[in-house]
């Protein structure tokens, strides 16, 4: 699967530019503050619908204007495609190959991407939240169902906890068994779902983290099995956690227990990986997970996805930094840096330098 051509028209601090790309090792170059990251950023947005920097899709219009348009050329196992998303103040519009997608789930799935960037090592350093988002976005591009799951789950649960916040204590006693039966039964989906992904993340995180460290240090990744078993299983111990928790929810005023509270354990040499890392130790945990979610794709879908790596050099030494370009190889990466020589030394790949939201050629 790779990117062959890729389309900007007021989008973040482009007016309009194409920018073509090769099968291999792009190198996106310049100064900073150019539009290195909104080129990255862009790519990631038409794989997934979600940016990786901000929760507002207006925030990706560029100033003064109404609407921006993002399109990309791109092959993969299913032949040529073309992905397209027109963004405006009040929404967003995709089409792929020209007909409109009318679903969210549907978005996924048709072009897969791997995103690093600096802001990424919130997935060792910050809360389960950031662990759990990795999982969401991850996971939703692999399997519609969990996207599908997991949004109705979220839907539930938010009408649960407005339920709980509700005065009359007979009432919520009433409404909750209904909303938890229903809670339950997408709960059980997405923490199935997740196990899975974990297990097979886990030895492939495990492989890239000692590639890169020359084997000096090791890096396990852990689910904390909360839940276990089948679905089935997973659904009806939730739902007993869920009935025996009421007094202790209402005193809250929120849910409890639940996939929504999951996290994952990263550990490097056996100690927490977020109380102890350095920060050089987290940039390379951090890649590692997003090398393994490269293999995983691989495995899960028959094709490698695209790897977005944002400016994630300058803070590897070169022995690191020459072994993850070594790991690039075999599939389309787009990697942004402020200077090509530095990262290439002497390696085939195709520079692109931008300067002021446009390609200098």
């Amino acid at each position: 699967m790779h990117i062959k051509k890729l389309n900007l028209k007021n989008f973040r601090n482009y007016a309009d530019e194409s920018i073509e790309f090769d099968d291999g090792l792009n190198v996106l170059f310049g100064k900073n503050a150019q539009g290195k990251t909104n080129c990255a950023e862009a790519v990631f947005y038409l794989c997934t619908g979600i940016s990786p920097r901000c929760k507002r899709d207006k925030q990706l219009i560029r100033t003064g204007c109404d609407t921006a348009e993002i399109s990309c050329d791109a092959s993969g196992r299913y032949g040529n495609m073309q992905i397209s998303a027109k963004i405006t103040e009040s929404g967003r519009e995709f089409k792929l190959n020209g007909n409109k997608i009318t679903r969210s789930a549907d978005i996924l799935g048709n072009l897969f991407g791997v995103f690093f960037s600096p802001r990424e090592l919130r997935l060792i350093q910050d809360g389960p939240d950031e662990r759990r988002r990795f999982l969401n976005v991850s996971i939703s591009q692999l399997s519609k169902p969990y996207y599908t799951a997991l949004s109705r789950y979220n839907r539930i649960l938010e009408q649960r906890n407005n339920l709980l916040k509700e005065r009359d204590t007979s009432v919520i006693f009433d409404s909750l068994p209904v909303w938890d039966k229903e809670l339950c039964k997408y709960a059980a989906i997405v923490c199935e779902k997740r196990a899975e992904y974990i297990d097979m993340l886990a030895p492939f995180a495990k492989e890239a983290h000692g590639y890169l460290t020359g084997g000096a240090e090791t890096l396990e990744i852990k689910s904390d099995k909360k839940y276990k078993g089948s679905a089935a299983e997973i659904e009806k111990r939730l739902l007993a956690e869920l009935s025996n928790g009421y007094e202790r929810d209402i005193r809250l005023g929120y849910t409890s227990c639940g996939p929504h509270r999951d996290d994952i354990e990263i550990n490097i040499d056996g100690t927490d990986a977020k109380t102890y890392a350095s920060q050089g130790q987290t940039r390379t945990a951090a890649l590692s997970v997003k090398l393994a979610e490269v293999e995983i794709f691989k495995q899960r879908s028959g094709e490698y996805p695209v790897l977005i790596l944002d400016d994630v050099t300058s803070e590897l030494d070169l022995p690191r930094r020459k072994k993850l370009i070594e790991r690039t190889d075999g599939l389309q990466t787009i990697l942004t840096c402020t200077h090509a020589e530095r990262i290439l030394a002497g390696r085939d790949a195709r520079k692109i330098r931008i300067e002021g939201g446009a390609v200098r050629r």
